[in-house]
């Protein structure tokens, strides 16, 4: 029953975790959307986020199936910015619990640090 649970926890972070195909260009156009490859380079850490739709798995001050992004900022610093967009690009277990993060590995280098440097914004004061 445990291994059932778990492998459809995992199933639901793996679908979850895709690639929106489309974003917003802006919040005054709603409905005038972009490719969302071809948006990403002009988008805040935050943004990007959005768009991957992390959300099935994080929230902002909330631990659902990982973590909240709260609790990764208070964990980490500056100096992990490198290691944690290693992280979201490759996946990774372990830290957390036993439910693995998929990897992202559509997500480029920059975009994932960006990425990370918003979460550390969030830091508890």
């Amino acid at each position: 029953m445990k291994k059932l649970f778990l492998t459809g926890i995992i199933g639901l972070c793996l679908i979850s975790c895709s690639k929106k195909e489309n974003v917003s260009v802006d919040e005054a156009s709603p409905g005038k959307t972009v490719d969302a490859g071809a948006a990403k380079g002009n988008l805040s850490g935050e943004q990007i986020i959005e768009s991957l739709d992390c959300s099935g798995c994080h929230a902002v001050n909330e631990r659902m199936i990982g973590p909240s992004y709260q609790e990764i900022a208070d964990k980490y610093s500056e100096k992990d910015i490198e290691l944690l967009a290693s992280k979201i690009i490759e996946g990774g277990s372990g830290v957390w619990g036993s439910v693995p993060m998929a990897p992202h590995p559509q997500v480029p280098k920059e975009e994932a640090k960006k990425m990370v440097e918003y979460i550390l914004t969030l830091k508890k004061k």
